[in-house]
C-alpha cells in the first residue's frame, strides 16, 4: 500500500515538474539566478541606497557592486576612465575603524589590525604603509583619511595607492571609505569627487 502511494507522489511530482518546465519554468528559474548572480543596475541601485544616497555621484563612475559580504554591506564603483575603485562599508555594529583610530598618531598599527580581523585579506597584503594624511568630505562633513601604499601579494600589478577613512551617518554608524589604484595611477581629485556626493 504504501509502495502504492510512493508511487502515485512520483507520478505527481513528475506531472508537476514537467508541467512546470512546459509553461516557461526554465526560463523563469534561469533569470532568478542570473538576477541573484548578476543583478540589474537598477537592483544594484536599489541595494547601495542602505549604505548611503548615491543618486548625485556624478556620471564618471559606474556603482558595480552593492552586496553584503562577510557580515557587512558594502558598495563597490569604478571610476570608468581610470579604474580607479571606491568601496563604502557598512560595518553595522561591529566597529572596524573609527575616525579616531584615522587620526591617531598610531593610525598604521590601528589599520593593520583591522585589516588582519578581515578573512583573506591580512594574508594578501604586503608591505602596507601611511605615506599622509588630510580630510575630504563625506555624508555631508569633513572626515579624516590616511594615504597609504601597499603590495598584493597575489596581484602582478605591483604597488597600489589609495586611502582609507570612516564617516559617521546620520544614524552615527561607521561608514569606511576606501579608494585604491595601481600606485602611479591613483588620484585623490577622482575620490574626492566620488565621495564628496554621498549622503
Amino acid at each position: 500500500m504504501s509502495c502504492l502511494k510512493n508511487v502515485t507522489r512520483a507520478i505527481i511530482l513528475t506531472a508537476v515538474i514537467v508541467g512546470f518546465v512546459s509553461f516557461g519554468g526554465k526560463e523563469f528559474l534561469i533569470t532568478q539566478f542570473k538576477n541573484f548572480v548578476n543583478p540589474s543596475h537598477d537592483i544594484v541601485l536599489e541595494r547601495a541606497q542602505k549604505i548611503g544616497d548615491f543618486s548625485k555621484i556624478n556620471k564618471e563612475f559606474e556603482i558595480e557592486k552593492a552586496a553584503g559580504i562577510m557580515g557587512y554591506n558594502a558598495v563597490l564603483a569604478e571610476h570608468k576612465a581610470t579604474g580607479q575603485k571606491m568601496v563604502v562599508v557598512d560595518s553595522g555594529k561591529k566597529q572596524i575603524l573609527s575616525q579616531e583610530d584615522i587620526k591617531a598618531d598610531d593610525a598604521e598599527t590601528r589599520i593593520k589590525n583591522a585589516i588582519g580581523k578581515i578573512k583573506y585579506q591580512s594574508d594578501a597584503l604586503e608591505d602596507f604603509r601611511i605615506t599622509e594624511k588630510g580630510t575630504m568630505h563625506s555624508y555631508g562633513q569633513t572626515v579624516p583619511y590616511v594615504r597609504f601604499c601597499a603590495r598584493i601579494r597575489k596581484l602582478p600589478i605591483g604597488e597600489i595607492s589609495g586611502i582609507i577613512s570612516v564617516a559617521k551617518d546620520n544614524d552615527g554608524s561607521d561608514k569606511i571609505l576606501v579608494s585604491v589604484n595601481e600606485k602611479d595611477k591613483y588620484s585623490q581629485l577622482i575620490a574626492n569627487e566620488f565621495f564628496k556626493d554621498i549622503k
